[in-house]
């Protein structure tokens, strides 16, 4: 009779996973992966892509951005003067916009020939090119509790609250944090 032959685990003392256990394993894992980047989508950030030059310099057609849906939904932060907003566009909420906070609740928005004036002072916008700026005129206008006051950085481009709608608090759904395409404008929005 021959002795039983027996092969010793390798070293460390673990059997090699089969075939089902490592394709369960991986399936578990992809589950999970796919479950966490729904969460982080549906409230966290979003992908959306810039259709127009309402916005530029800072953001152009075709770029893709993550916008923070999170920071807004669960008053983290206060919307505030400057945000780059998303929101559905009042007069068509089929509609997505993106644009600049200029006013808040409480404050009173006039332009002069081009010249933002809030609260009674000139607004200083550097982020606004001369070459990008108009000649439009509006009336002061004093926001109510819960409307904000918006306009595009082009503003010689841009369909703003300067035309007479300004956008209800309800109506703002992202920030806009971060650009990911065109990899040369990858970063962080100011």
């Amino acid at each position: 009779m021959d002795p039983e032959v027996r092969v010793a685990p390798p070293a460390g003392g673990t059997e090699r996973p089969s075939a089902a256990r490592t394709t369960i394993s991986w399936l578990r894992d992809l589950f999970l992966s796919v479950v966490i980047a729904i969460i982080v989508i549906l409230f966290l950030y979003q992908p959306v892509k810039v259709e127009g030059t309402s916005m530029m310099p800072m953001l152009t057609d075709n770029e893709r951005i993550f916008i923070n849906k999170f920071v807004y939904r669960f008053g983290l932060e206060d919307i505030s003067r400057g945000d780059t907003v998303v929101f559905w566009f009042p007069r068509d909420t089929s509609k997505s916009f993106i644009k600049r906070v200029i006013g808040i609740p409480g404050d009173t928005v006039e332009v002069r020939d081009g010249t933002v004036i809030l609260n009674g002072k000139t607004l200083d916008e550097p982020y606004v090119p001369t070459k990008y700026r108009d000649r439009v005129s509006m009336d002061p206008e004093t926001l109510d509790s819960d409307q904000y006051f918006v306009l595009g950085d082009h503003r010689n481009m841009s369909n703003d609250s300067r035309t007479g709608w300004t956008v209800p608090r309800e109506y703002i759904y992202g920030k806009a944090v971060f650009v990911y395409w065109p990899l040369p404008k990858l970063g962080l929005l100011k």
